[in-house]
């Protein structure tokens, strides 16, 4: 007891007095507090490091542009979009199981065939970050597009003799020039006819932006000015080439739409050795002095037709064909008041790409466009009785003009998603709306010719300035646009003259002109990522603006299709 009493004496010794149990707990909390602001300092460090970002181009893969994974729209959005997929590759397929000797020779024939197995790639680009019916009218819009092309890729699979040998047909098809609109030859019901470059090299130069180089390189070698537009420059190069199908009863060329392409036509009659009729497109066109000129010229390419084929042309089959071309005029004319609206409905891509092809006469030789029409129609109406929101806020009512580059058909839809920017008309399809007088022959060509002579890359930039430049002022007020933006195509010599009087009078009106240089058919010159930047700086620095998605603003996509 002795031994445990005096161990008790010893702890009690030994045991802190209250005022240093109140240090040494004043240091462990001093201490644990120095832990906690340590962890908090750390924590404060990581909420600060940024945060995967989260938008549409963290699905880009670097450089390819393919997509990672589809985007999610929500349930319904992304099942429609799915299905649409889908459907565009069993039309790739059907193509192939309708003639696969054919589909298989053509792919290995023709270096520029290839390019529609990125057809997939090419809807997904063109409808990325869309929902609800602006993503139904764009799918149905691009769809007839490319089943339009894939008809004619058919037709050239069984006829063409560099793939079949002789076929008796390969001398029934009119070939014409792509800037010719085909409304004339709806008179020859019992004969085809083919746009000769727009299957071969304006569409395929969409799908693909490298497409164009080979041939570039091909007719610079030639002894072609390599400051030529890359358009009429790379129709000459598929002729150096031997790249255009060897089938045709007449050539049917034209001077449209500049000097450019009348060089492109010498190439092409060497290369085709067909029986060549050159169609003359009157360029004042608004003078009346000039319009009968213009039917006899017509009339003068219907007899070279008559002739070399030993029929006669028929005013009925024009008729029917002109009447269905009023009401696809009419459906078209109605997409365009919906844009003069709050609601704008198709608008930026979708607007351009499917007038752009369906204006040369879509409906007068496929019925299956008036199909698409009334889908189209129906589907606007709706959502506007709706008062349907787009998924991108609209911060900007643009006018596109000049001419749009092939190698980025998809500009329109990245100023939207990236910068709300909102194209609601441009120049390409603001051209003729005119309606086709049936009632006597005579009327029908007099429209005809109206018609060619306001066709497409024609209308504003012939028949003097006033129809590029003051056209703009007053599609801009029609719009109720307040920012224009200009394609700044670097080859094309007819704007460049231009370019201070549209800055002036923008100032005046107080519209911002932003200016976007690109190259048409040519990406090596200025590439994508070079009009995105001219776009990006403007909106920064003069705009004061920051992007809706910060994601699309830098991304590469130099190897993308």
């Amino acid at each position: 007891m002795r031994n445990f009493g005096e161990y008790i004496d010893k702890l009690i010794e030994a045991a802190p007095t209250p005022s240093q149990a109140a240090q040494g707990l004043g240091k462990a909390m001093g201490a644990a507090g120095d832990v906690l602001d340590a962890a908090g300092k750390m924590m404060s460090k990581m909420a600060e490091k940024p945060e995967k970002p989260k938008g549409i181009g963290s699905l880009y893969t670097d450089k390819t542009g393919i997509l990672k994974h589809r985007e999610w729209r929500g349930a319904s959005d992304t099942a429609y979009d799915f299905g649409r997929w889908l459907i565009t590759w069993k039309d790739l397929i059907s193509l192939y199981c309708d003639n696969p000797k054919g589909i298989k020779d053509c792919l290995l024939r023709y270096r520029w065939m290839e390019t529609y197995m990125t057809l997939p790639a090419f809807m997904d680009r063109h409808t990325i970050g869309q929902r609800g019916t602006e993503l139904r009218t764009s799918h149905l819009s691009y769809n007839m597009v490319m089943r339009n092309f894939l008809t004619a890729i058919m037709l050239m699979g069984k006829v063409d003799p560099h793939l079949v040998g002789d076929n008796p047909l390969a001398k029934r098809i009119i070939i014409f020039d792509e800037t010719i609109p085909s409304m004339l030859w709806a008179g020859f019901p019992t004969l085809l006819s083919f746009p000769l470059q727009s299957p071969t090299l304006f569409f395929p130069s969409m799908l693909e932006q490298h497409m164009t180089k080979h041939y570039l390189d091909a007719v610079e070698s030639f002894g072609v000015p390599a400051d030529v537009c890359p358009l009429p420059s790379a129709e000459a190069g598929l002729a150096v080439e031997d790249d255009y199908p060897a089938f045709g009863l007449c050539y049917i060329a034209c001077n449209m739409p500049c000097d450019g392409s009348v060089m492109t036509s010498s190439f092409l009659e060497r290369r085709l050795n067909l029986p060549t009729h050159v169609l003359s497109v009157p360029l004042r066109y608004n003078e009346e002095e000039v319009q009968e000129y213009a039917v006899t010229d017509l009339k003068k390419c219907i007899e070279y037709i008559e002739n070399l084929a030993g029929v006669k042309y028929d005013w009925e089959a024009l008729r029917e064909a002109c009447g269905r071309y009023n009401e696809q005029t009419d459906f078209e004319v109605e997409k365009w008041e919906y844009n003069r609206t709050e609601s704008p409905q198709i608008t930026g891509s979708a607007l351009w790409l499917f007038h752009m092809f369906s204006f040369a006469g879509g409906a007068m030789s496929d019925p299956r466009y008036m199909d698409v029409e009334k889908k189209l129609s129906s589907l606007m109406q709706k959502a506007y009785v709706k008062k349907e929101k787009r998924a991108r806020e609209i911060r900007h009512r643009a006018i596109l003009w000049s001419c749009p580059a092939n190698i980025y058909t998809d500009f329109p839809v990245w100023l939207e998603n990236c910068w709300g920017i909102c194209g609601l008309m441009d120049m390409e399809t603001n051209v003729s709306t005119i309606r086709f007088d049936t009632s006597a022959p005579e009327t029908m060509l007099r429209d005809i010719a109206l018609h060619y002579q306001r066709a497409i890359m024609r209308k504003h930039t012939k028949g003097g300035y006033a129809n590029v430049l003051d056209e703009l002022w007053v599609q801009v007020e029609e719009y109720n646009a307040d920012m224009v933006i200009m394609y700044d195509q670097i080859s094309c010599k007819g704007m460049d003259g231009l370019a201070g009087m549209f800055e002036e009078q923008a100032r005046e009106r107080g519209i911002k002109m932003l200016w976007v240089k690109q190259d048409l058919m040519d990406c090596t010159t200025i590439s994508r990522r070079d009009m995105r930047e001219e776009v990006n700086k403007f909106m920064y620095t003069v705009m004061q603006e920051e992007p809706l998605d910060p994601t699309l603003v830098d991304f590469d996509d130099s190897l993308a299709w």
